[in-house]
C-alpha cells in the first residue's frame, strides 16, 4: 500500500510540470475568447474590438496561442511526465519523451496502414458507406486522429502520459550505463535515444491491437461518471479534497481534465475528450451558447470553498482564539483568507486545522464536495486553469458572461457558503475546545505570511538535505505549489517531524517512501537549490 502511495506521489508530482504552462495559456484564450465576442461586442459597443481593428488582431492572436497549448497536450504531456519522472539526466527523459511520442504514433499509423485504415477510410461518412449506422459510425471515427499530423488512435493525453513514463523508466534504468568499449560512443545518456527506439517501436506495434479495448473501457467509465450527475460530481469533490492530504490530487485530477474518463464531446467539429480541454475547446469556440456543465463540473465547485468558505473559517478561528493573542493571529489569518480569495491556494488554511482539528478537514471536504455537486444541478460551467480563486473566476466566468456560464449562482450562494463555514466553525472549535492558532495556548506564529512563504534570506538548504537522511539517502526531489515531494530510499532516516518544525516547515506528510515537506512557495526554491548544489 505505502509503495502505491509513493507512485501515485511521484506520477502527481510529474504532472504538474506539464500543468504549469495552463494557467498562462488559459488566461491567454480566456481574453481573446471573451473581447473578440461578437455578443460582447454588440452588448457593450466596443467597437474598437470589431474584426479588422488592430485590437481584435491581437485578441486573436492570444486567443490561438493559447487554444494551440491545448490542442497539443498530448506532446506536452510526454515530454513533461518524462522530465518529471526522471530522477537524473532531465534533458535526456525529455528529448526521450519527445522522440518516444513521434515514433509512438509513426508506428500505430503505420500498422493501422497494414490493417487497411487511413484518414479517409476512418471518418463518420467512411464507415457508414460500410454499413454501419450514423451513432456506431461516429463511435468508430472517434477511435482514430492525427497527432502533430501524423494519422494515429486517438490516445489523447493518456498516450502522451505513457510515452512520458515509458521514458523517464529508460532515462532512469540505462543514462548511467557503460558499454563496452567498440561501443563506448553510445555509452550513457546517447543510449537513452537508442534505447527510446527499441522500446516504443514494439509498443507502437501492439496498441492498435489492445487500444480499441481501453478506449472503450475508458470512454464507458466517464459515461458512468457522467450519468452519476450531482451524486458523482459530489463523490469526485469529497474524494479529491481527501486525497489532498495525501498529495495524491495531482494524480488524479488530471485523469478527469484531460481524457475521456472527464467525457468527450464534439466541439467545432472535433471530438476533445477530458473536461477542461472541452471548456477551452468551447471557450475557442464562438458559436457555443452555454458552456457543458458536464465538462466542468470537476473544477466549478471549488469556487465555494476556496473564494467564500474558507476565508470566513479563518474568521471562525480569529473569533475563537484568546483574547490575548488575537491580535498576533489577526493578520495570520488574514493573509491566508486572502491567499485564498485571490489565489485559490488553500493548504495554509487547510493544514492550519488538519494538523489541530482534523474533523475539521473531514467537514471542510464534505462542504466543499456539496458545492461541487449542488453547482453541477445548477448547471453552472466556470472553468478554471491554476486554481479556484477571484483571479480565475474573473476570467472564465465574469469575463465570460452570465449567459456562457451562469456564474451568477457562484456570486449567490457564496455569501450562504460563508455563514455555514463561520458558524460550523466557530461551533466545533469551542465544542470541542480545538487548538486552533492562538487559542489554548496553540503557537500564534506557526502559520504567519513569513511562514507560510518561507524566509528567503535564510538558506534551509544543508539543513533540509541533512534531515532528508543526506544527499545520498535522496532518490528523487520535485516540489508542487507548495510541497517539497522527495522520494527517498530509507524512510526511517528521515528526521522527525519536531525538527521539521525547526526548519520552519508548516508540516510533514509521510507514505512509505514519499515524503512531503509543506514550505509554502519556498517549495520551488528550495527544490531548485538543492539540485543544483548537490548535483540530483
Amino acid at each position: 500500500m505505502k509503495k502505491g502511495f509513493s507512485i501515485l506521489q511521484r506520477v502527481g508530482r510529474a504532472f504538474m510540470l506539464p500543468i504549469a504552462v495552463l494557467p498562462m495559456a488559459g488566461i491567454l484564450l480566456g481574453v481573446g475568447g471573451a473581447f473578440t465576442s461578437k455578443a460582447v461586442i454588440d452588448t457593450y459597443h466596443l467597437t474598437f474590438l470589431e474584426p479588422g481593428t488592430v485590437l481584435n488582431k491581437i485578441l486573436v492572436l492570444f486567443s490561438n496561442s493559447g487554444s494551440f497549448v491545448f490542442a497539443n497536450l498530448s506532446v506536452i504531456f510526454a515530454v513533461g511526465v518524462a522530465i518529471g519522472l526522471a530522477n537524473q539526466n532531465k534533458e535526456t527523459a525529455a528529448l526521450s519523451g519527445l522522440l518516444g511520442f513521434l515514433l509512438f504514433h509513426t508506428v500505430i499509423g503505420t500498422v493501422l496502414g497494414f490493417m487497411g485504415y487511413t484518414a479517409d477510410t476512418t471518418t463518420v461518412q467512411a464507415f457508414m458507406d460500410s454499413g454501419f449506422s450514423y451513432d456506431i459510425a461516429v463511435g468508430k471515427a472517434a477511435l482514430y486522429t492525427k497527432e502533430l499530423g501524423i494519422f494515429t488512435l486517438q490516445t489523447g493525453v493518456l498516450g502522451g502520459i505513457i510515452c512520458g513514463c515509458v521514458s523517464a523508466m529508460i532515462t532512469n534504468k540505462f543514462s548511467n550505463k557503460t558499454l563496452p568499449d567498440y561501443l563506448a560512443f553510445f555509452s550513457g545518456n546517447r543510449l537513452v535515444p537508442v534505447l527510446t527506439m527499441v522500446f516504443f517501436i514494439p509498443l507502437g506495434v501492439i496498441v492498435p491491437f489492445i487500444w480499441p479495448a481501453i478506449f472503450a473501457g475508458v470512454v464507458k467509465a466517464g459515461a458512468a461518471f457522467t450519468a452519476m450527475g450531482p451524486i458523482g460530481t459530489f463523490l469526485y469533490g469529497f474524494t479529491a479534497r481527501l486525497l489532498n492530504v495525501f498529495g495524491l490530487h495531482h494524480a488524479v485530477y488530471p485523469l478527469f481534465w484531460y481524457t475521456e474518463l472527464g467525457g468527450t464531446m464534439e466541439v467545432a467539429g472535433q471530438l476533445v475528450a477530458g473536461g477542461q480541454r472541452i471548456f477551452f475547446a468551447q471557450l475557442a469556440d464562438p458559436t457555443v451558447v452555454h458552456y457543458s456543465a458536464d465538462a466542468t463540473r470537476t473544477m466549478t465547485g471549488g469556487f465555494l470553498p476556496m473564494m467564500f468558505g474558507l476565508p470566513a473559517a479563518a474568521f471562525a478561528m480569529y473569533r475563537c482564539a484568546d483574547a490575548s493573542n488575537k491580535a498576533k493571529v489577526k493578520g495570520i489569518l488574514a493573509s491566508a483568507a486572502l491567499t485564498a480569495f485571490l489565489t485559490g491556494i488553500t493548504e495554509p488554511l487547510e493544514f492550519t486545522f488538519l494538523f489541530v482539528a482534523p474533523p475539521l478537514y473531514v467537514i471542510h471536504a464534505f462542504l466543499e464536495g456539496v458545492a461541487y455537486g449542488v453547482l453541477h444541478f445548477l448547471n453552472v460551467a466556470v472553468g478554471i486553469t491554476f486554481s479556484r480563486g477571484i483571479i480565475d473566476f474573473t476570467f472564465f466566468g465574469l469575463l465570460q458572461g452570465m449567459a456562457k456560464t451562469s456564474y451568477q449562482w457562484i456570486l449567490i450562494l457564496g455569501p450562504f457558503y460563508s455563514i455555514i463555514y463561520y458558524f460550523i466553525f466557530k461551533f466545533m472549535i469551542e465544542k470541542f475546545n480545538y487548538s486552533t492558532p492562538g487559542r489554548n495556548e496553540a503557537e500564534a506564529k506557526l502559520y504567519t505570511r513569513k511562514d507560510y512563504q518561507g524566509n528567503s534570506s535564510d538558506d534551509l538548504t544543508d539543513d533540509i538535505v541533512e534531515a532528508l537522511g543526506g544527499v545520498e539517502n535522496i532518490k528523487g526531489i520535485d516540489a508542487c505549489i507548495t510541497r517539497l515531494r522527495v522520494t527517498v530510499k530509507d524512510s526511517s532516516k528521515v528526521a522527525p517531524d519536531s525538527r521539521w518544525k525547526e526548519l520552519k516547515s508548516q508540516g510533514v506528510i509521510r507514505s512509505g517512501e514519499g515524503v512531503q515537506i509543506i514550505y509554502g512557495t519556498q517549495a520551488e526554491i528550495y527544490k531548485n537549490k538543492i539540485i543544483k548544489k548537490y548535483g540530483l
